[in-house]
């Protein structure tokens, strides 16, 4: 979860590296860190505190043509300080960033100390480059090479040595590293994102790979001893370096959700099939013939991509009549699985490096299931692994809170599921409903956004509950699930989400004046038992916020969200969209920082 950055070239590192960390900081906030190598040695500076903090601490006269960075998100040691990375030996000659976890941190800390080394930090990364310096290989790509093979784990690390200046190694095994290729410079980071104002031209590692980068070029080989090389082609970022700035929006949630009208029309666009009624997914890489075989549907993702999973497994059940259920990765991974051939699983990730779900698409891949991916960024690991599945196109996402991904996740997972039921039993009148209500989602997202000062003032009125219910069934049931989890994310206020049948199971004895329950009601066919578990919350004093498409009787719930009617299968989607404005209003009444909640961090690429 933390964010890592190299440079070597012409420029002086230290402002090429504040900007790479700048950018990354979602991906980690609690502290940062910058080194770079001159004629005295390594300069490091680092502080508890975020990027900004960085930026001060940092002297008057620091430079070098040669540098790493972090912004680090704790998983070992308090964020203080001493633990902040870069991390360095004890002679202050090796430097390294890192990226994941070593399993094993605490017996090499045991054994460095034993040898006489004085460890200076409480984290897991420190043991890399005392284990670096200690190495008696010819070049530092090797050094390197010998220190890994000692560690168990996953990482994303840059090396520096002050002995060889103008020279970067990097590797990677289960967290993201990518090479940015620029004029007679290179540069490393964990993500994109960083590298997008100093280069379109990227190289992204696979596991087990290592990479040596001067300002002159790159080398790639496997981690192996036999140090194989490999080919890698840079291949041209698709997003600008505008569309990670905030423009004339006060922080890139609210950008990300005003975005998404936008976001969900590139991701229809060229993909909905008028003349048969359905969908176009030429990156699914199915036939209808493959289609016919597939008896099972299984969705895995984490956190909003496994409630957008779960409203993905409703719709394909709905539509397609094949059994569905979704499932969160990071329980797949370790529950060895039944894995059927007739199965068609679907591993969906905004960042497409979240670990739990490429764990679960490589032992997928392992037991011979076929999986396709849902993920936003193109060149990500996930997408890479997968081979085939479905881009969402939806943009740059920054903010920690998932909207416009889950948005574009649920679009993605609708088309799928029309794709899915139209080689099946869904007519071709049905078929033409549904493609004429995704084509009017962007429109009605629009209209709900449209009425965010209505939402604002609701959200405003429950800014001091402590707790709060969100209640669906069925359709409703994965978008109450999201609901909760943002406000809990962002405004940190208790809430819990449940299935409107399951409220008389215990739940309903929480129902008093101090507790809110938010309600989704789509107009369905079971509009009539929604408004029934209405009136059970309200014989109990409890305030309601109806989240709604249908018109409901007045006075039956103490507020109500209105959005436009949608299709049936549809009515999740739009009625996702006033709980994420909902959430944010709410969070900011309260004074949180929206983009980067506390102990959370954008990219989980560590457990």
């Amino acid at each position: 979860m933390c964010g890592i950055v190299g440079y070597v070239g012409p420029k002086d590192a230290v402002p090429v590296l504040l900007e790479g960390l700048h950018r990354l900081e979602y991906r980690g906030y609690d502290s940062a860190g910058v080194a770079v190598a001159d004629d005295g040695g390594l300069r490091v500076v680092k502080t508890a505190g975020r990027v900004g903090d960085l930026r001060k601490a940092v002297p008057d006269g620091t430079a070098g043509r040669t540098g790493i960075a972090h912004t680090r998100w704790a998983t070992h040691g308090e964020p203080t300080d001493r633990n902040a990375h870069p991390h360095v030996d004890a002679a202050a000659r090796v430097a390294i960033v890192h990226n994941g976890v070593f399993e094993n941190s605490d017996r090499l800390r045991a054994q460095l100390a034993a040898d006489g080394v004085e460890l200076a930090s409480d984290t897991d990364s420190e043991v890399l480059a005392h284990l670096v310096a200690r190495s008696s290989a010819d070049t530092l790509e090797d050094a390197v090479r010998e220190a890994l093979a000692q560690v168990e784990g996953t990482y994303g690390v840059i090396v520096m040595d002050a002995d060889r200046p103008g020279e970067l190694v990097a590797a990677r095994r289960g967290s993201p590293v990518v090479l940015g290729v620029g004029e007679q410079e290179m540069l490393v980071a964990s993500d994109v994102t960083a590298l997008v104002r100093f280069t379109q031209q990227v190289i992204y590692l696979d596991d087990d790979e290592i990479a040596t980068v001067t300002a002159d070029g790159y080398r790639t080989s496997t981690m192996d001893a036999r140090a194989t090389s490999t080919t890698r082609s840079p291949t041209a970022i698709d997003v600008a370096s505008a569309e990670y700035e905030l423009g004339e929006h006060p922080d890139f949630m609210y950008k990300e959700m005003r975005e998404q009208p936008d976001a969900v029309d590139r991701c229809l666009r060229g993909r909905l099939d008028h003349r048969f009624s359905s969908a176009r997914l030429d990156g699914v890489g199915l036939t209808p013939q493959d289609y016919q075989r597939i008896r099972r549907v299984k969705l895995l993702g984490c956190g909003s991509a496994y409630y957008a999973g779960q409203l993905g497994a409703q719709l394909v059940e709905e539509l397609a009549r094949i059994p569905a259920d979704a499932e969160p990765a990071s329980e797949f991974r370790y529950r060895n699985p039944v894995v059927d051939p007739d199965t068609l699983y679907v591993a969906i990730s905004q960042s497409g490096e979240t670990l739990d779900t490429l764990a679960a698409v490589q032992e997928l891949k392992r037991k011979g299931g076929h999986v396709i991916g849902v993920v936003n960024a193109v060149g990500s690991t996930i997408a890479r692994e997968c081979g085939h599945g479905i881009f969402l196109h939806a943009g740059p996402e920054v903010s920690v809170a998932a909207t416009k991904s889950f948005t574009t996740m649920a679009v993605a997972l609708a088309m799928l599921a029309l794709d899915l039921g139209r080689v099946r039993d869904l007519s071709i009148t049905e078929g033409r409903r549904l493609v004429a209500g995704l084509s009017q989602l962007p429109h009605q997202i629009a209209q709900v956004l449209a009425a965010e000062d209505d939402i604002a003032a609701i959200a405003r009125k429950y800014a001091g509950a402590e707790h709060m219910f969100f209640v669906g069934r069925v359709r409703g049931w994965p978008a109450a699930r999201e609901g909760a989890q943002k406000l809990k994310e962002i405004s940190y206020v208790h809430a819990e989400a449940y299935q409107a049948s399951e409220l008389k199971h215990g739940p309903l004895a929480l129902i008093n004046p101090e507790m809110p329950t938010v309600v989704l009601v789509p107009d369905d066919e079971l509009l009539a038992k929604n408004t029934a578990t209405i009136e059970e919350i309200k014989a109990r004093g409890g305030p309601v916020i109806a989240v709604t498409d249908a018109e409901l009787p007045p006075g039956l719930a103490t507020d109500v969200i209105r959005v436009s009617k949608a299709h049936d299968a549809l009515a999740p989607i739009t009625l996702s969209v006033p709980l994420q404005l909902f959430a944010y209003h709410l969070a900011h009444a309260l004074g949180r920082d929206v983009d980067r909640p506390r102990n959370l961090a954008k990219s989980v690429t560590v457990e």
